[in-house]
């Protein structure tokens, strides 16, 4: 029986989540410049800070600026190939960077007890509904791993850094990068045994402790979201200057 209880602080529906970042990925798809793109990853910033991200919120913010202003420079002192290429490069970079910003906030506030009852709801496809769940316990199992591995390697004097890599490249690939593939796979299988044997492949609807219902929070993130498209379809489509 579903209960009646709900999060304890800022909280949204999974639906509502999944709604964000598809909002997002055409956001940043008609995004009509590079001040758009940085407005809806302050945007996602401000989600992450109302979740309690605020580290994340704050780094990802900063790198942002940071790739800003790289993008600024190539395109009014860099000529010829090379600025083409970096164009071509950074172009990619922004179009993708919002969503997988919004993707990590998803991932990290989201249980699979919740999105498994959401999906439910929606009578969403089982072909669908599962890889995403097991995708939900995966990453996060992946990112305990491999600071496990860090710790350990930083014992052995060993850097997982991009300078300790081109220190020593066939080190750094023994100890770090072939246990992180091993882990990765084990995790993978642990994963899929542990859905089937919690009964995540039964036909009947899931019951949640928490309460999967949109509320106010629900509608106005999605109000927000589509105001902000269709803001950017207007500047797109010459209709506001």
């Amino acid at each position: 029986m579903m209960g009646e209880n709900r999060k304890k602080g800022f909280w949204l529906d999974p639906r509502a989540k999944l709604f964000l970042i598809l909002m997002c990925v055409l956001a940043s798809m008609v995004a009509p410049s590079l001040g758009y793109q940085f407005i809806l990853v302050l945007l996602i910033a401000l989600l992450g800070v109302l979740f309690g991200k605020w580290k994340y919120a704050v780094n990802t913010v900063c790198f942002y600026a940071v790739i800003c202003v790289l993008t600024v420079w190539i395109m009014t002192e860099m000529t010829g190939t090379l600025r083409t290429m970096f164009v071509a490069f950074l172009g990619l970079f922004h179009k993708v960077y919002a969503c997988g910003m919004l993707a990590g906030i998803v991932l990290s506030t989201t249980k699979v007890s919740e999105f498994l009852s959401a999906m439910n709801r929606i009578h969403a496809p089982k072909k669908l509904v599962i890889p995403l769940a097991v995708m939900l316990r995966y990453i996060p199992t992946i990112q305990e791993d491999w600071r496990f591995i860090k710790d350990a390697m930083r014992m052995r004097d060993v850097s997982p850094t991009p300078a300790g890599f081109l220190k020593n490249p066939g080190m750094t690939i023994e100890c770090i990068y072939v246990p992180l593939m091993m882990a990765a796979s084990k995790a993978a299988d642990e994963l899929s045994i542990a859905s089937i044997t919690r009964g995540i492949e039964n036909p009947n609807p899931r019951t949640c402790l928490v309460q999967i219902k949109c509320g106010a929070a629900d509608w106005i993130g999605m109000s927000v979201a589509v105001a902000f498209f269709a803001l950017e379809l207007c500047v797109q489509g010459g209709v506001i200057g």
